[in-house]
């Protein structure tokens, strides 16, 4: 797995989770809150799901975005790591919403998956393009599905741009030199990044109902949790970064990361979250 990536929490487990991926996560789901409810609400369901099934799940940002929009339903929460599926139980029990949520640790590359009942919708947000076989995956979850249900699978264009593209003064254009050495990186380990998944999804035998591409630029005035997560983000792709970069770029992102330096990014007020979202609406028929 890439270290850079937010959302790398499918087939590797994070149990300790030494990296900060959880709390990455969270922030993650906190700064995009509006926008996921936005594609859950333009999900093309004539009635609300009872039965739904989130595959890949983190530490709840679609859990809970779930439980939300559909407020007769009951989630199966799936992940590989045990800590994040921890702490996305202790969060349930803090809002009340554990006899709504039941936890299942396993991995989706595995051939067989533990018994996930007969969801009315599956959600797999930002984690097929982890699997090493994503049309055995998309299968499986069309076997899983009731007749008529939905999967909705949504990714991330890339990870957010927090940056202007002159930032930092004496460094510009930083941040996209060092989503490059990302890149190239995470074209090696992870190459179902970025794909269409619409065709895939028609070989496993669904019927794509809809595709939407969301344009997310939240300014980092309208919270201030955006540079924290700015700061967790930069953090992680600097650990996959750092052999990549010249001397120079990694002076200037460790300025950039120093939380209480005088060029922290926790200081800078012309932050911004720029990414795009996409998501595909499938119907089991």
């Amino acid at each position: 797995m890439n270290p850079a990536h937010p959302h790398t929490h499918q087939h590797v487990r994070h149990d300790d989770d030494s990296d900060g991926l959880a709390e990455l996560l969270d922030l993650d789901a906190e700064v995009l809150a509006e926008h996921t409810a936005s594609l859950l609400a333009w999900l093309p369901l004539d009635t609300g799901p009872r039965q739904v099934v989130d595959l890949g799940c983190g530490t709840g940002a679609g859990t809970f975005a779930l439980l939300d929009r559909f407020p007769d339903a009951y989630v199966t929460a799936v992940d590989a790591s045990a800590a994040h599926l921890r702490r996305l139980r202790a969060k349930a029990c803090a809002r009340g919403l554990e006899e709504r949520v039941r936890t299942v640790q396993a991995d989706l590359d595995d051939t067989a998956w533990p018994d996930l009942g007969t969801p009315d919708l599956v959600w797999a947000s930002a984690s097929l393009h982890h699997l090493a076989h994503p049309g055995r995956a998309l299968a499986t979850v069309r076997e899983l599905l009731a007749p008529g249900g939905l999967f909705a699978v949504v990714e991330l264009a890339g990870f957010p741009r927090f940056l202007p593209e002159d930032a930092p003064e004496d460094r510009p254009g930083l941040e996209e030199r060092c989503h490059a050495a990302t890149d190239r990186l995470q074209a090696e380990h992870m190459p179902h990044r970025g794909a269409d998944w619409g065709p895939m999804l028609t070989a496993a035998g669904f019927t794509v109902e809809g595709r939407r591409t969301v344009a997310v630029d939240i300014e980092g005035t309208r919270s201030e949790a955006v540079g924290r997560y700015a700061l967790a983000g930069l953090r992680r792709i600097r650990g996959a970064a750092a052999t990549a970069l010249s001397a120079e770029d990694l002076t200037a992102l460790d300025r950039l990361l120093d939380p209480t330096g005088p060029h922290s990014i926790l200081r800078r007020d012309d932050l911004a979250v720029r990414t795009e979202r996409m998501v595909w609406a499938a119907r089991r028929t």
